[in-house]
């Protein structure tokens, strides 16, 4: 740390930072570092792929939020995981591939009122960094997928590896025709633009090991470059943010807390803040950029009264329905023998497939809640397990769960420091099903789940609603069930949004600049104004891709 002076300093080795320090230092043009709070992704929990089991809820790679108590949840708080490790939630999630809907990127265009960002506009940049499987053999691949996914002559040039799964089960096969039967088409691709359908996910997995960002964009590109510099187990503090002569704001750097000491970092060019939809706005609002009340509640000066900064959260809520089956295969009945652990291990370890391969949802479908929608608006996880919460043990009956989400909620929460102090964590509330349109959805979504699982495909199991139960059927009750037995599936975003010039709570401008404050960006997702309509790991990766090529441009 002698010279601590770069070009460019991005704050957050997780999903977006890693690209974005491996496009920036790619010509050697450039001297780039990366602020990391976490640790090296050396832990072997989290290149399993079942190991997520072991890296939420643990200290080494997850900073262990909570949320607030949530009213929508009748009075619950959820367990919040957020990636504290290179790689960050790349190496804790659910490691599926989803693009999310053509409408999403649309509707982002007209919120910004730039049409970079439309569909068709951002496609180019998902493929730019994806490699995927079936571009291993580019003949075989034909001319509509080549255009949605990569040019069958180049074949798979990108970093991001996309992978089928390795392992099927029987159950979710049934879940897949009887979902069929209910009107859901079969598809093998949910990244078309329009992911209606049932089937099974894609996985960022590299030979049934997970494959997160910062092997995909760090290793080895990265560490071997002599104009760039990564400092782990080092958090940043508070961005220095100066006036200038002619009274405008500049970010010329940052404090950062290595353990031992505090430290200050310089940027000539850009600081870019990908620490994510809580952590970013978080640093915002410690650095005086934020809601002048809150700000000044705490005692922190205002230097730029930014009411967005930590609004507009967005989340996915999923509502997780549990049904009895009896001549089924589960996981639940394979933990709990010697002989199902032994087989277990014994797969992995032979052919790295079976369930310590598996994703936490193998299988996906997109549908809609109420038939007359224009769109899919709700998703399901399905797996073949069950249990009564995340951390906890499987049940030892058979069964499998159906996890639903609205995929377009209208609620709206907050992220919102505490204190001064940059070691506390902030405040996150969520606000799940505080609108009426997303209490209808709730209790629509779980009348579709039991249509589905009413249909003859999966009658030969003998399904049984074990969780909300069969007895509660109106609206107002199936609400409130939601509310009992909702969880977040950790897609939290929108809290430093883009938008218009004309938006009040619009932090950042479409180039993901903040608003008022020269040479500062956010690139991440909090940067989304609104919630993509599937899982948000790769959405976040098409955001830094974008970035980078307009931090690079704005370099000369």
């Amino acid at each position: 740390m002698s010279d601590t002076t770069f070009d460019y300093i991005v704050i957050g080795g997780g999903t977006a930072g890693a690209l974005l320090c491996n496009r920036l230092s790619a010509d050697g043009r450039s001297r780039v570092l990366l602020i990391e709070a976490g640790r090296k992704d050396d832990y072997p929990w989290i290149h399993i792929p079942v190991g997520y089991l072991y890296c939420i809820g643990n200290p080494r790679t997850d900073w262990l939020y909570q949320t607030e108590p949530d009213p929508g949840l009748n009075g619950r708080q959820l367990r919040y995981p957020r990636g504290k490790v290179l790689g960050g939630c790349s190496s804790i999630n659910g490691m599926i591939y989803m693009r999310g809907q053509a409408r999403d990127y649309d509707q982002w265009a007209a919120l910004t009122g730039d049409a970079r960002w439309r569909w068709d506009a951002v496609l180019p940049y998902f493929r730019r960094h994806e490699d995927h499987w079936r571009l291993d053999r580019p003949e075989t691949a034909s001319e509509d997928f080549a255009r949605l996914h990569g040019h069958r002559r180049l074949g798979s040039t990108g970093e991001w590896r996309v992978e089928k799964q390795r392992l099927r089960w029987d159950i979710l096969d049934a879940f897949a025709q009887a979902a069929q039967q209910a009107g859901i088409r079969a598809t093998d691709d949910f990244n078309r633009g329009d992911n209606e359908g049932v089937g099974y996910f894609e996985v960022n997995q590299k030979d049934g090991w997970r494959w997160n960002t910062a092997k995909a964009f760090l290793r080895p590109a990265c560490y071997g470059r002599p104009n760039f510099e990564m400092w782990t187990g080092a958090q940043a503090s508070r961005l220095l943010v100066q006036r200038q002569p002619d009274g405008s704001l500049r970010c010329s750097g940052v404090q950062v807390w290595t353990g031992q000491e505090m430290v200050t970092a310089h940027a000539a060019r850009e600081l870019i803040l990908s620490a994510g939809a809580v952590n970013s706005p978080q640093l915002l609002q410690l650095s005086g950029i934020g809601p002048g009340a809150l700000l000044q509640r705490h005692g922190i000066a205002v230097l730029h009264d930014l009411p967005g900064v930590g609004a507009n959260l967005q989340d996915h809520l999923q509502i997780r329905a549990v049904f009895k089956v009896q001549g089924a295969r589960t996981l639940n009945t394979l933990v709990h023998s010697l002989w199902g652990k032994a087989r277990i291990g014994l797969e992995y370890a032979l052919w790295r497939s079976g369930p310590m391969s598996m994703a936490p949802s193998q299988l996906g479908a997109f549908t809609r809640s109420r038939p007359e929608l224009a769109h899919p608006n709700l998703e399901y996880h399905v797996q073949p397990l069950s249990l009564d919460a995340f951390g906890e043990p499987l049940h030892r009956f058979p069964a499998f769960t159906a996890s639903v989400c609205n995929l377009n909620p209208t609620s709206r929460g907050t992220v919102q420091i505490r204190s001064a102090q940059f070691t506390d964590a902030p405040a996150i509330a969520p606000c799940y099903l505080s609108t009426p349109e997303d209490r209808q959805v709730a209790a629509d979504s779980l009348r579709v789940t039991r249509r589905i699982v009413a249909q003859p495909a999966l009658q030969k199991y003998q399904p049984q609603e074990w969780k909300p139960g069969p007895q509660y059927q109106s609206d107002e009750e199936l609400a409130r069930l939601a509310g009992d037995i909702a969880t977040t599936i950790f897609h939290p975003v929108g809290t430093t949004k883009m938008g218009r010039a004309d938006d009040p709570m619009a932090v950042l401008d479409p180039e993901l600049r903040v608003r008022g404050v020269a040479g500062l960006r956010v690139v991440d997702a909090g940067a989304m104004p609104t919630i993509t309509s599937g899982n948000t790991n790769s959405p976040t990766l098409m955001l830094a891709e974008k970035a980078a090529e307009w931090i690079l441009a704005a370099r000369g």
